[in-house]
Order: C-alpha cells, then sequence, then structure tokens
C-alpha cells in the first residue's frame, strides 16, 4: 500500500517491493546472489526447467549440502528436472567422475549416490582406484564384469568430456555450483549458506517458470 505523505521516490520503492515479493512469492528476491551464465547454455531437458548440480564426491561442501538437495528433488514440481553432473578439475577428480557415469549408465546412480558420498567423508576411504570402486559397485548388484565394461568404454569417456566442456562454458569455479536452467550460476560464495543456495535456486526456477508461461 502506497500511504499519504510519501514522495514519488518511496512510493516507486515501496511498488518495486512488491512487485518483488509477488514474483518470488514466500521466497527471496534472488538479485545479487547468483551470476549469470554467459552465453546461456542449452538444457537437457527443454520441456522443464532444468536444475543441474555439479559436484565432486570427495568435496566435504557437497556432501554437506547433500542433504539440501536431495530434499528440494524430492519436493520439486513435475516441471522442474534435477540432475547432476561430476565436476572435473584434477586428474584426481576423474575417478570420481567416471564412478558417477557408470553408475548411471548401469541404472544404480540414486542408489549408490549417498552412499559414496558416506564412504568418503564419514568410513574415510578414498574411494579413488578401480579397485575399491568395483568392490563397491559389487554391493549394489552390479557384476565386476558389467562395472569392468562400463567404466572404461566409450560411452563414459564422452560423458567425461562433455562435463569437462560444459563445467568450462557455466563457468563453473568451485563446487557445489547449481545452474537453473542453463542460465544462473549459484553458488556458496554468492548465495551463502546451504539453505539460502536452495532460496535462491528455488526463486530462479520460479522466475524460469514464469518465463516459459509467457512464452506459451
Amino acid at each position: 500500500m502506497i500511504r499519504p505523505g510519501m514522495n514519488c521516490v518511496s512510493a516507486f520503492l515501496v511498488s518495486l517491493a512488491l512487485v518483488a515479493s509477488s514474483a518470488y512469492g514466500a521466497g527471496i528476491d534472488p538479485t545479487g546472489k547468483y551470476d549469470l551464465v554467459t552465453p546461456p547454455q542449452p538444457t537437457d531437458t527443454p520441456d522443464k526447467v532444468e536444475v543441474l548440480e555439479v559436484f565432486w564426491y570427495g568435496c566435504p561442501h557437497c556432501f554437506t549440502f547433500l542433504p539440501y538437495m536431495e530434499q528440494y528433488a524430492k519436493s520439486a514440481a513435475d516441471d522442474v528436472a534435477v540432475r547432476h553432473m561430476p565436476a572435473i578439475f584434477r586428474d584426481s577428480w576423474v575417478a570420481h567422475a567416471r564412478a558417477f557415469y557408470t553408475a548411471e549408465l548401469l541404472g544404480v546412480q540414486k542408489q549408490i549416490h549417498r552412499p559414496l558420498f558416506e564412504a568418503i567423508h564419514l568410513r574415510k576411504s578414498p574411494m579413488d582406484s578401480k579397485e575399491e570402486l568395483m568392490k563397491f559397485f559389487e554391493m549394489y548388484g552390479v557384476s565386476n564384469d558389467d562395472f569392468n565394461k562400463t567404466f572404461n568404454s566409450f560411452a563414459v569417456e564422452t560423458l567425461l568430456r562433455k562435463s569437462q566442456v560444459m563445467q568450462q562454458r557455466y563457468g563453473v569455479r568451485g563446487t557445489p555450483t547449481v545452474i537453473v536452467n542453463g542460465k544462473y550460476r549459484v553458488s556458496g560464495s554468492r548465495a551463502g549458506q546451504p539453505e539460502d543456495m536452495i532460496k535462491v535456486i528455488e526463486a530462479l526456477v520460479e522466475r524460469e517458470r514464469a518465463a516459459k508461461t509467457a512464452s506459451r
């Protein structure tokens, strides 16, 4: 409400606040809490709003962020696609990225995602050798033969190369980083704590949802 006695500047600021409140509902105004991906990148799910977490299994911050991202994925609307992409900043990160794509191709990624984090951060197992990972996958019903064929496959090599290319295009500098619909880069350095990152992600998803609706 614009009250009597307000000057034009005050009235304008109140109007802006009302617009922001309407646009982001019970969430927050994400302004200044994300970076733009330049240029915007196409997504793998153009019919939905894509939320892509770029992570590393060995990253303690990613492990801290894990329950927040899990809860977000569970509560995400049907028009939101939550995906993950392993980061590869060093050669020592390749084994974990290879494990992620091996699990994805073998259909066990959801089963092993949290346990692999826990093996590294709670049980202090580096899980960075093929032998360690093969034994780990065996616990989830993957035969050694299937693991070996997939772990060193052309398909996994292709996905690893794609990850390296896309993390550069997204401008990812650390983990965890979340890319919203190929346009916005959300990280702790800008958004703050994990719960704040989720609020920013939710606000940006709502922005993209509104844009998709308006373009129909």
